[in-house]
């Protein structure tokens, strides 16, 4: 993907590195991925305690954040391929390039029950919006009936609310809860609670660091859309992007992750920052001159001043990148703080 702190990128290959080819310590008889070959693990996962018989040797994965979940985790080597649309950027920069170009890349569009059987996969790690969804047939519960075990993106998991609202946690802790949980699959238990432990250092880091009270700056996440805009509710990554960086999400009362709202009350709510998000067709620039020209915004803080900042969509869907975008927004907003 797109360029971040290289500070930030090098703290995460160091941690990854650490990682990889570890001895991790497992009873009973030792499986590929270090935890026992056959004995059962139960996860909770979305609100349901979910049991895998084996340890995961064909992961098909979807999309770059749940991609790089696994190679975060050393576990590229378990992976049968992945499905990621061509509009996510450059995937082949730092910091898994080596990770990319072992695992095939099963389709360049929408995941499909096709992809899964053509990789002989034997665990789908995907999500609700994320791979999964009733309109294209592939569910877990369509899995299941070939036998095929899933796991569901914690940030997508459903929260009842409607019948496709997502999101029952913080966003980072969401982040956690799937490291810590495929470490326990996977037997690598170790990197990822060193991963964790060094994520969440360097958000505190920037929390240390940002404006506070009355000095954090109001921030609208803008994904896209024109009628009406695409953005973050409260347990999308942006939202605890924003506030760990010190801002506020002028969407944190929408209790959903990615969804639209109207202009009507982002102009009511006046941000001061604007936070692009960079990816598909429309790139971030164009994004930017709608945003400076759409005629309702004109007097809205952020766009009169021209305080748009742009990051990429790894970034801001649940990755192991989302700390680094902590640390490049924190820094962004505490320069705006200290303007006023």
């Amino acid at each position: 993907m797109r360029k971040l702190l290289a500070a930030s990128l090098c703290l995460l290959v160091t941690v990854t590195a650490t990682g990889c080819g570890a001895t991790v310590e497992s009873s009973g008889k030792a499986g590929a991925s270090g935890r026992a070959g056959t004995s059962a693990v139960t996860l909770t996962n979305c609100g349901r305690d979910v049991t895998y018989d084996e340890v995961p040797q064909r992961v098909v994965t979807n999309d770059v954040g749940i991609t790089e979940l696994m190679f975060a985790l050393g576990l590229e080597d378990r992976m049968a391929g992945f499905a990621m649309p061509d509009d996510r950027g450059d995937v082949t920069d730092l910091p898994w390039k080596a990770s990319y170009d072992k695992v095939r890349w099963l389709s360049e569009g929408q995941l499909t029950k096709e992809n899964v059987l053509d990789a002989r996969a034997d665990f789908v790690f995907a999500g609700w919006n994320y791979g999964f969804g009733e309109d294209t047939g592939l569910t877990p519960d369509t899995l299941e009936t070939l036998g095929i075990p899933s796991y569901l993106l914690t940030e997508s998991c459903r929260n009842g609310r409607t019948d496709t609202s997502r999101g029952i946690m913080p966003p980072l802790d969401a982040l956690y809860t799937d490291l810590g949980n495929l470490g326990k699959l996977f037997g690598v238990e170790k990197r990822a609670d060193a991963l964790i432990s060094e994520f969440k250092r360097q958000v505190a880091d920037v929390r240390a660091k940002a404006p506070q009270g009355a000095d954090r700056p109001t921030v609208f996440l803008y994904d896209s859309g024109e009628t009406q805009p695409f953005t973050s509710g409260r347990y999308a990554g942006p939202d605890q992007i924003i506030s760990e960086a010190g801002g506020v999400n002028i969407t944190h009362d929408v209790e959903d992750s990615w969804t639209t709202v109207g202009w009507e009350s982002v102009v009511q709510r006046d941000p001061e920052v604007i936070v692009v998000c960079d990816y598909g067709d429309v790139s971030a620039e164009q994004k930017k001159e709608f945003l400076l020209s759409h005629a309702p915004l004109r007097d809205v803080s952020a766009v009169k001043h021209r305080r748009i900042f742009t990051l990429d969509y790894a970034d801001l869907v649940e990755s192991p990148r989302n700390p680094s975008a902590v640390a490049a927004l924190g820094a962004y907003l505490r320069d705006v703080a200290g303007r006023r």
